[in-house]
């Protein structure tokens, strides 16, 4: 049950059940733009949130490794995008499906799940955490220069206007600093009340997902696309996937030592669900952020089951290296 629960993340479920609400119940009339003043509220939330929960310490005791940070960072922003620019050019994708797939190759890496499968594989926990927050931190800014750079003529609707400029500024990177220069006051509170701030900040997915979603589904996402289509979609995420996954491991065993390599290959091949779920509703039409998400939905469970069976393999082969060297002792 436990590895169950590792590969199928319970927060994925909550996600569908989402939604399957939204496809039922979408937010119409009236109650639409309460749902989007509540969405914007949930953003800043949860941006706030990542700040405040920023360890300083963590990151400058690690920040002395640039030459892996710089290799995890040309990953994220670099290897994937390359993948996403051939990807979104495959002749049977719909623009909004191509679009989708490269929006997902422009994002951060994930933080909580990299440090942990580094954690699990017996890696550098601690480059980890620098490596996957500078990611985010950057990401902040990058990952939307990346999508008006990359994405204005995909038809996905998305770019960076004077308006969106401005929903960054003040909806994702003001909150993230404002929650991070908080963190001497707040750092205790916060460590104290991980679990409840991890339902807060959840939570707020949540409610962008809903109403990304509800208004995705009364503009009709649900007659354009098809069983195959999302099936489709997984098939490209495994491929991408593996891509990344091979070149990090190639590149992690010829330039770095063992610790630091499984770091190369989580914090480098992951791409965060918590970051792309607001910053796509900060770039994107509201109709149209649905559609655009779902990709990095179908992406962010098959990352996770990949790397949990990775991580826990690179762990198996020490404790069997273990075992043997004491026996060998003996």
């Amino acid at each position: 049950m436990r590895y169950l629960r590792t590969i199928v993340d319970p927060f994925i479920l909550a996600l569908l059940g989402t939604v399957l609400l939204a496809s039922l119940l979408p937010a119409r009339g009236s109650a639409a733009p309460l749902f989007d003043m509540l969405a914007d509220a949930g953003i800043v939330l949860l941006f706030f949130l990542h700040g405040a929960k920023l360890s300083r310490e963590a990151i400058v005791s690690g920040a002395g490794n640039w030459k892996l940070h710089l290799a995890v960072l040309s990953t994220t922003f670099l290897l994937f995008p390359l993948i996403g620019l051939g990807v979104a050019h495959l002749p049977f994708l719909t623009p909004a499906l191509a679009g989708g797939l490269l929006f997902l190759t422009l994002l951060p890496s994930t933080v909580q799940s990299s440090i942990a499968f580094t954690a699990i594989a017996r890696g550098n926990v601690a480059a980890a955490v620098c490596s996957a927050s500078f990611s985010n931190l950057i990401g902040i800014v990058l990952t939307p220069l990346l999508v008006a750079a990359l994405m204005h003529n995909s038809g996905s609707g998305a770019g960076l206007s004077l308006d969106s400029i401005r929903s960054i500024a003040f909806q994702l990177l003001l909150p993230f600093v404002t929650g991070h220069l908080m963190r001497p006051w707040i750092g205790a509170w916060v460590s104290r009340h991980k679990r409840m701030l991890t339902l807060v900040d959840r939570g707020s997915i949540l409610l962008v997902v809903y109403t990304a979603f509800g208004a995705a589904v009364v503009e009709g996402l649900w007659h354009r696309l098809s069983v195959g289509t999302i099936g489709l979609i997984g098939l490209i995420s495994v491929a991408m996937l593996a891509i990344v996954l091979a070149i990090t491991w190639l590149v992690g065993r010829a330039w770095f030592s063992r610790e630091d390599a499984i770091v190369l290959q989580f914090c480098g091949s992951k791409k965060s669900l918590a970051s792309g779920v607001p910053i796509a509703g900060v770039l994107f039409p509201a109709t149209q952020v649905g559609a655009a998400i779902l990709p990095l939905m179908i992406f962010h469970q098959i990352q996770l089951i990949a790397c949990a069976w990775i991580a826990r393999h690179y762990a198996d082969g020490d404790a069997g290296q273990a075992g043997a060297a004491a026996r060998a002792d003996g």
